[in-house]
């Protein structure tokens, strides 16, 4: 039989029940929909957080402080300080690979302006952080070595203190106060957005790291040590270098764990992702589920078909057709029942993805691999759930078809 006769026959059949037809793929909209909408938020989720990573910087290495154990249990890293300046110091001049390190201490602090003020993250770095960070000034200048040397009472803010408390003004030359400590403003940060963790990145003051141990802080140690690597196929290797010298200047044996965690970027990014990632295969095999429900009701209203046209089977082999042409024939119709449901569904997956993403904020990135996936998926619904009443309708013995009322 031809292919072509194949396909006319089966829309035919369709048409003849259309209102059942359409509601027959409904299971394979819904699933396929499912789908499509999961894996578009998901991977949009993914881009974003690959975006975010790549603003801390390129080739940057984070060192970490320790944990500590308490009644033998494990409280967690950053709980004891094992980092100092001078490591900070070690790494970048003793590992060649290294272009720049900014130890970094953080602090929340009220920031005073005339008769304004705003809660806001203070983080003491060294000159280098900007280099790190590949984060550019908007107006002024970064302090630079001898500030940091001298603890000057300078400060570098985002654009959220400059929304905040000057209203947009140029803040170049202001004078605000932490604690009753006066910090002249000497330059502006340019928009930088939302940091992994969700936070904005723009309400931000840096200001020299020695400067916060003395004033602001009151803290000794650092609470994370930012490295830049001069390549990024070099990152591996410094991370290790970093591993090494930190443990010889810490004094750790052999058999003793290390007091600090080393993390390159890209294991940021894998931790970052890991959450999005479990959560985008968990809502998709759910949708999964929905697909096969779907093809469970295309292999239910196949087999109606096959009863009720039993008769035609039967006028159809006295005819002449074989055994596989009326296989080919009802396996053509759950396909194109799966294909057709296929279709509406990635349409339908589309429009709620934008939909979604328009109203919740979430970023949405659909890889055509997907709908291919998607829909290759649907067909093959179509034939592992048709072949059975297709089977039944070939071997249908054409006498008793016959006399089928």
């Amino acid at each position: 039989m031809n292919k072509y006769f194949l396909m006319l026959v089966a829309v035919r059949a369709l048409r003849r029940n259309a209102m059942r037809s359409l509601l027959t793929t409904l299971g394979v909209v819904i699933g396929v929909g499912a789908v499509i909408t999961t894996v578009s938020i998901g991977h949009g989720a993914r881009v974003q957080v690959e975006e975010q990573v790549n603003r801390l910087g390129q080739n940057v290495v984070l060192v970490f402080p320790g944990s500590r154990t308490l009644g033998g249990v494990n409280i967690g890293g950053g709980t004891v300080n094992t980092l100092t300046v001078e490591d900070a110091l070690a790494i970048q001049d003793e590992i060649p690979e290294v272009v720049a390190a900014s130890p970094e201490v953080r602090s929340q602090r009220l920031i005073n302006y005339g008769n304004r003020n705003w809660f806001s993250r203070i983080y003491g770095q060294s000159a280098d952080y900007l280099q790190i960070r590949q984060w550019p000034l908007e107006s002024g200048r970064m302090f630079d070595e001898e500030d940091v040397v001298r603890a000057r009472k300078v400060a570098v803010v985002g654009q959220t203190i400059v929304e905040e408390l000057f209203e947009g003004m140029d803040p170049i030359g202001e004078v605000v106060r932490v604690r009753g400590m006066p910090l002249e403003i000497i330059g502006v940060l340019g928009r930088k957005g939302m940091s992994l963790m969700g936070s904005v990145q723009d309400d931000i003051v840096l200001i020299p790291y020695s400067t916060a141990f003395r004033y602001v802080s009151g803290r000794t140690h650092a609470m994370v040590i930012n490295v830049q690597v001069f390549d990024q196929g070099a990152m591996s290797v410094a991370q290790q270098k970093i591993t090494d010298l930190l443990r010889e200047r810490h004094r750790l044996g052999p058999e003793q764990d290390n007091d600090f965690t080393v993390q390159t970027q890209e294991e940021v990014a894998q931790t970052a992702t890991e959450t999005s990632r479990i959560m985008t295969f968990l809502l998709g095999a759910i949708a999964g589920v929905s697909l096969l429900v779907g093809g469970i009701g295309i292999m239910n209203i196949m087999l109606v078909s096959v009863t009720e046209r039993t008769r035609e089977i039967g006028v159809r082999v006295a005819l002449g057709a074989r055994n596989r042409d009326i296989l080919r024939q009802f396996l053509v119709e759950a396909i194109l029942l799966s294909c057709i449901g296929g279709v509406i569904g990635i349409l339908g997956g589309m429009v709620c993805s934008e939909i979604l993403a328009r109203q919740a904020g979430w970023p949405i990135q659909l890889p055509y691999t997907a709908m291919l996936y998607a829909f290759g998926f649907s067909v093959g619904v179509g034939v592992f759930f048709g072949y059975y009443p297709a089977r039944k309708a070939a071997r249908m013995d054409p006498i008793e078809a016959l006399r089928h009322e």
